[in-house]
């Protein structure tokens, strides 16, 4: 069964399916809440939803199931360069507002 992580929200796009929203970031340290699980050490490849062109890469930490069926990812990012750590900051801010 895959949730689906609400469109509007949804920052990410993961390559094998599903979707997945910027929590926070850190440097190179995020969290998001995805509509698909991920073991500790696995490496998962998405593409930004508003630019699907920007790749986003991410080795996993840590995962969690939640109440409403989705799953807390803990991870960092892999090879993100200054630029895309501050479009994807800004995308964090953007979702609080």
């Amino acid at each position: 069964m895959m949730l689906h992580v609400e469109s509007e929200r949804a920052h990410l796009t993961w390559l094998k399916g599903g979707t997945a929203s910027l929590v926070t970031i850190d440097d190179d340290t995020v969290t998001l809440r995805s509509s698909i699980p991920a073991p500790p050490g696995s490496r998962l490849e998405a593409t930004l939803t508003v630019d699907a062109s920007t790749a986003v890469k991410v080795k996993i930490h840590g995962s969690k199931l939640e109440q409403d069926g989705s799953f807390t990812l803990r991870g960092r990012l892999l090879e993100a360069n200054r630029e895309l750590r501050v479009r994807l900051a800004a995308l964090t801010v953007l979702a609080a507002l």
